[in-house]
């Protein structure tokens, strides 16, 4: 079998993705640590907003906030945060 494809316009379909399925499973039962904001650094620049995979982070009065149920506590936001606001803390079961 012979392949003559020219750019990555030319391959065959192989799969779709369904965008926005996070929000159908609820995946923050994972996370073994958990991000937490200190308000007094963070200036609102939305990287961490940016970078999240798992779209768990949104304003909500102009204040950052996560949806715990969604997140699975990588650190993402943590990482990328340019002020260090995101700290990780131990995920403690209530």
């Amino acid at each position: 079998m012979k392949f003559d494809y020219r750019g990555w316009e030319d391959l065959p379909t192989g799969c779709v993705v369904q965008g926005g399925t996070c929000h159908l499973n609820k995946t923050g039962a994972w996370k073994t640590q958990k991000p937490v904001v200190d308000r007094e650094k963070c200036n609102r620049c939305m990287l961490c907003w940016i970078y999240c995979p798992d779209c768990a982070i949104f304003f909500e009065s102009d204040r950052l906030e996560f949806n715990y149920d969604y997140c699975k506590g990588c650190g993402i936001c943590a990482n990328e945060c340019p002020l260090d606001a995101i700290k990780m803390e131990a995920e403690v079961e209530g």
